[in-house]
This record gives structure tokens, sequence and C-alpha cells, in this order.
């Protein structure tokens, strides 16, 4: 089966669920919609992206994700315009999903009974949070509502830190920002904040398919938040993106040394690499292992497949 029609099942799959009154897809579901992932799965269906990938993923710039990505035919991955609580620290996490929308009665209810059958506590916009595990990122479509949009204030903030040990991407709003700022290591980018409480809004639905202004996120992507924006990855792509990004990395650094010992001129390190620079640049990563971000093997296998 093709990745479209595994994503048209998907759908299909979704509809049934909303028919079945469903506050979250089922894992065999998420395992569809997700199906190019091929490595561990977290207990929900999603994917479960490595940690140390996400560590590494906190050095790669916003242009070289989405530039990589570009290349790989995904083009709608990313969202700009935030207001952020730390723009000096980068949060990386797998997405948890929530569709939020305008309340409508009928649907509402059924959502809120369904939600009491499956002993969900709370009002909606707490379940995700009881959801959350560690390097999870909330990640919530409220249809960039501000006033009477506000997902989260200080006590669930907290709540939300302790379980994933990370923060929030909100396209829309949160209250008690003087509160969540005093949470240790939580970090958030919404689009703005409001001193009134969450009303006129309903949940859609918790691990389904959503948008972010301009970028589709699906429940498992790897999210690269930063100063400059969030990029959304698709699980697949994760470790191939790392690895040419932190290659790309390599080489710029290397570059930036030889041309201001002036060894190489801009016109030599800008063109294909001869092999006078390709071994120059190999002596240079033996001398300098501290500067390698992934293993010497996975560098080595990398760069013999390469045509520089």
């Amino acid at each position: 089966m093709n990745k479209y029609c595994c994503l048209i099942a998907a759908l299909l799959l979704f509809a049934t669920s909303l028919s079945a009154q469903q506050v979250t897809l089922t894992k065999d579901q998420i395992v569809a919609m997700t199906s190019e992932w091929k490595g561990e799965r977290l207990a929900d269906g999603r994917p479960k992206v490595p940690d140390d990938h996400l560590e590494r993923l906190k050095n790669i710039s916003i242009e070289e994700a989405w530039g990589i990505m570009r290349n790989k035919g995904y083009h709608n991955q990313f969202e700009g315009d935030w207001m952020i609580m730390d723009n000096e620290k980068p949060m990386t996490g797998r997405a948890l999903t929530v569709q939020y929308m305008p309340a409508r009665a009928d649907y509402h209810e059924m959502i809120m009974a369904k939600g009491k059958a499956e002993n969900r506590i709370g009002n909606f916009n707490s379940w995700p949070i009881d959801m959350l595990k560690p390097g999870d990122i909330y990640v919530a479509d409220s249809y960039g509502k501000i006033v009477d949009g506000t997902l989260i204030g200080d006590n669930l903030g907290n709540s939300i830190y302790a379980k994933s040990k990370n923060g929030v991407i909100f396209y829309g709003s949160v209250r008690d920002e003087e509160g969540l700022s005093k949470i240790d290591g939580f970090n958030m980018w919404v689009k703005g904040y409001d001193p009134s409480y969450i009303q006129g809004m309903m949940l859609g639905g918790i691990n389904v398919p959503i948008r972010i202004g301009r970028a589709t996120v699906l429940p498992g992507d790897a999210v690269l938040a930063k100063k400059g924006g969030v990029i959304f990855i698709p699980a697949h792509l994760l470790a191939d993106l790392l690895i040419n990004a932190e290659f790309i990395a390599l080489r710029d650094q290397f570059g930036h040394q030889r041309l201001r010992e002036g060894k190489f001129t801009p016109g030599q390190i800008d063109q294909r690499w001869t092999d006078e620079i390709k071994n120059d640049f190999l002596k240079w990563l033996d001398a300098n292992p501290d500067k390698i971000p992934m293993s010497r093997a996975e560098l080595d296998a990398y760069m013999k497949d390469r045509t520089w």
C-alpha cells in the first residue's frame, strides 16, 4: 500500500471514529496514518523518535530543516510569528496533537459524554494533559482564538511540565502568563495572552491531523521550536534530516575556519570540493572529534555515499 492509499485509509478511519464517538484516534488508526515510520512507537501508536535525535535537533537551524524538507517534497511544515516565553531556549519533542473548534451544542454534548464514559476528568482542555508522556509537546489548533480562547493557565501549565518536561505550541492563547513564566523549564509558542477564561469552544479530537497556521501536523511529528518559528518534521524524515543538516554545519565550520586562515579561497570552498580540500576536511574531523554531533561511524557511512 503506497503512502497515498495509507493516508486515504487513515482519513476514512478518522471519519469512522467520529461516527463512533471517539475522543482520540485508535492506535491502529495512528499507525496507518504514519505508516512510513518503521521504528518504535508509543503505546498510543505515535512514532517514538529517539530521545537523542530530539536533543540533536535543538542544534539544527530552522532554515536547514526547512530546506531539507522542501527538497523532500514537504512544503507545509513551518509556521512563524509567535509570542514566545523564552526565545533563547529551543524546544524539541514529539507532537501530541489536539483540535479545538467553535462550540456547537450537539457535538459538544456528544464528546463530553464520550469523555465521561472513558473516565476522563475535568474540562476537555485538560484531557490531552493527562495523556502526555516525557518528551511530548502539547500542540493545539484553537483556530487563533485569543479572547475566551485561553487553553491553559499556570495550574495546567505546571501539570504539563510535570508530565512532559516540555511546553506547548498553541495556535491560540493562554492566560496567567506571569504564573506560567515561573515554571522552571516550561516554554511556549502561542499567538496571544488574555486574562479571560476558555468559553465558546469545544474539543474536536486528540491525536488527529491538525492545521497550525500554514503547517499540517500529524501525531508523533518531531517538533523544532526556535526564535524564528516552528517546524513540524514527519517522524520518518528526522534521522535523514539530522545527518544532512549536521554534515552541512560541519562543512561550514571547516570552510569558515580555512577561509579565516587564508588556506583556501571563497571560490574553492563554494564550488565542488577538490580532493585536496576533501582530504584536509577529513584531517580536520580527526583533529576535532568534539565538533562531531553524530557517531564517527555514522558520519563515515554518510560520507561514503555522498557525491560532495
